[in-house]
């Protein structure tokens, strides 16, 4: 082995021993290794990988290695909060500055960076350039920054920050510093503007695989919301679950309505107080809640490991954001379900709200057009009947090869296809021709159902012969299927304040039986178990899970941190599944570092040796009862 390869070797495994002392991980995730050591090396890097896919650990270990102090810029306060809990519970040192803190926090902090105690220190971007902070910095020598959440530098992704924008005077202000930029979704096209406005020089570039095989991702007609979420979080009752809406008001009403259908739920959007949505947030990670229904301002400032579910009330903007908030499930490697509630409406809500926000911004047709672009690529999704990983892949220019995910609607055949939808389809393109194209849907629908309307009658409408002719149909079904018929082009809505339907060519190819049409109605309660739920339990004593969970929960409660943040469920199955019986079968288990070994070993070992025997008494009880 030439010395080259020998020093690779060394450093290799002066990594992993890193990663166990601290994090209780006996191998690297892929690209992770090559990360670390452009961190390590002071090379630029730009690294894409998947929510889950151990950003974190890519900046954190170097530090941690060469003995130095690196600065991470994070957007939000709660994030960094989070991460700095997280890791001090884990032994290594860490530190937040942020306008959250009392100034005398605030003073002793920059003590210990100015002592070099801490490795990491976190920042939001408007500190990171603010006269006194540059200044501390300078004296510190500090030799690289890492750019958490990068995609924010760029226009042309899906959630641009201008403060992100400034950025780019780092590598002026630093020039021996390196910069790494890292992001959990960026096409092509954003992975070259991030590396432009940051100036990275001739950057390791990493990109990992997008495809998340332990999410499952399900597409479903949305028929009635309300009803249809409630039944997903009774899927996963007593875990993590966010439900995205659009509007503050979509949040406010499902979680009043989910509350009074027994759920532990509650609200969050931007338009709250800020003691309020700090709140919800705590009492999400401490688990005192289950649910958190939100818009989009709630997510990125969640650390938390063991979201079992994410739930999108309605389409989302773009599959970069449909990508990015479906990331926040499963990030312990552990199943999640990801479930999309679908009606064609939410694209035509969103095309207004794009054109509208654009000309209150005064902003550039360009600018509008390519929201509507990232619009038709989340509705290709959502309408689709393609495999969804497999979509989701392409979208980031990678392929797919997998013939079946055996983790999505599609592949798991749960959608039905009505054998009738040309039938259907021909009596709703009539209808609309019979009001005389004059009338929007939900006029429509209602003369299609036969209803007892005041509008419907003042118009003559109920003696028409299309009249009643889809009565059998719920009404919301409906109107979800007369969407679809709009989303397929088959039949055009206006964009006027009160739009109305109108016919076009393909319109009178379907009444004329000379065009077919496909339409999607969700299956009654069918949800099939997958294969990764199965792996992932197997050999696993569920009631000792849950127990394990008690006991976190306890332990969280006494030293005031998220409860996550002890031990993720990944760490809680894999002693369920082992059962360790002393502090070297402990330090096995995944996820426990030597810290976490002094910290609770002796509390966990003590629980689990309870719990078996008492179940063990039981079971040779019960064995005995039935053996008279």
């Amino acid at each position: 082995m030439s010395v080259v390869a020998d020093a690779q070797s060394a450093t290799l495994s002066a990594i992993l021993a890193a990663v166990h002392h601290y994090w209780g991980y006996d191998e690297l995730r892929p690209l992770q290794a090559e990360a670390i050591q452009a961190g390590l090396q002071r090379r630029d890097s730009l690294v894409v990988l998947p929510t889950g896919g151990g950003k974190s650990l890519c900046y954190q270990v170097p530090p941690a290695l060469a003995g130095r102090t690196d600065v991470v810029v994070s957007p939000l306060i709660s994030l960094m909060k989070d991460q700095v809990d997280g890791l001090r519970q884990c032994g290594y040192p860490a530190v937040a500055l942020h306008s959250g803190l009392p100034a005398i926090f605030q003073r002793e902090i920059e003590k210990e960076i100015r002592a070099g105690r801490p490795h990491l220190v976190f920042v939001a971007p408007e500190r990171l350039l603010s006269p006194g902070f540059v200044e501390l910095l300078e004296r510190l020598s500090v030799r690289a920054f890492a750019i958490d959440e990068a995609h924010c530098i760029s226009h042309w992704g899906h959630d641009f920050r201008p403060e992100y924008r400034r950025l780019a005077v780092l590598k002026q202000r630093y020039p021996k510093a390196s910069i790494h930029a890292y992001t959990a979704t960026a096409t092509e096209r954003v992975r070259q503007d991030i590396v432009a406005q940051l100036q990275l020089e001739q950057p390791t570039t990493l990109v990992g695989i997008f495809d998340r095989p332990n999410l499952i991702y399900r597409v479903i007609p949305r028929i009635d919301s309300d009803r249809q979420i409630l039944e997903v979080i009774e899927r996963h009752r007593g875990q993590a679950v966010i439900v995205y809406c659009i509007t503050r008001k979509d949040t406010e009403h499902l979680a009043t309505w989910l509350q009074a259908a027994g759920a532990r739920a509650a609200c969050y959007h931007a338009g709250l107080g800020a003691e309020l949505r700090r709140t919800t947030q705590e009492r999400f990670a401490r688990e005192e809640i289950d649910v958190v229904v939100a818009t989009v301002a709630f997510g990125m400032g969640i650390d938390r490991s063991d979201v079992r579910c994410v739930v999108h009330a309605a389409l989302p903007k773009s599959l970069e954001h449909y990508q990015q908030e479906t990331g926040r499930a499963g990030r312990d490697g552990l199943e999640a379900e990801c479930v999309l509630f679908y009606s064609p409406a939410d694209a035509l809500r969103w095309e207004a709200l794009i054109r509208r926000s654009a000309e209150d911004a005064q902003r550039s047709e360009e600018v509008i057009a390519a929201g509507l672009e990232l619009l038709g690529h989340i509705r290709a999704y959502a309408a689709g009947l393609v495999c969804r990983h497999k979509v989701l892949s392409e979208h980031f220019g990678q392929p797919y090869e997998k013939p079946n995910c055996e983790a999505c609607d599609v592949c798991l055949d749960e959608g039905e296809v009505d054998q009738e939808a040309t039938v259907i389809a021909q009596k709703i393109l009539s209808c609309v021709a019979r009001v005389e194209q004059r009338f929007g849907v939900g006029h429509v629908v209602k003369v299609l159902t036969g209803s007892n309307d005041k509008q419907v009658r003042s118009f003559g409408h109920d003696r028409l012969s299309t009249f009643g002719l889809l009565k059998d149909l719920d009404a919301k079904k409906l109107m979800n299927l007369v969407y679809q018929l709009i989303e397929q082009g088959v039949l055009n809505r206006t964009h006027s304040d009160r739009p109305i339907l109108k016919l076009n060519a393909a319109s009178w190819e379907v009444m004329r039986g000379e065009r077919h049409v496909r339409l999607v109605l969700p299956k009654q309660r069918v949800v099939k178990a997958t294969k990764i739920q199965a792996e992932s339990w197997e050999d696993v004593d569920r009631g000792l899970f849950e127990s394990l969970r008690e006991l976190r929960r306890t332990i969280a409660v006494e030293r005031g941190v998220p409860a996550y943040i002890i031990f993720g469920d990944a760490a809680l199955r894999d002693m369920a599944r082992r059962r360790p019986r002393t502090p070297e079968e402990f330090l096995a288990v995944h996820g426990v570092g030597e810290t976490k070994l002094k910290s609770f070993g002796a509390r966990f070992l003590d629980h689990i040796k309870a719990y078996l025997g008492a179940n063990s008494r039981q079971s040779s009880a019960d064995s005995n009862v039935v053996g008279n």
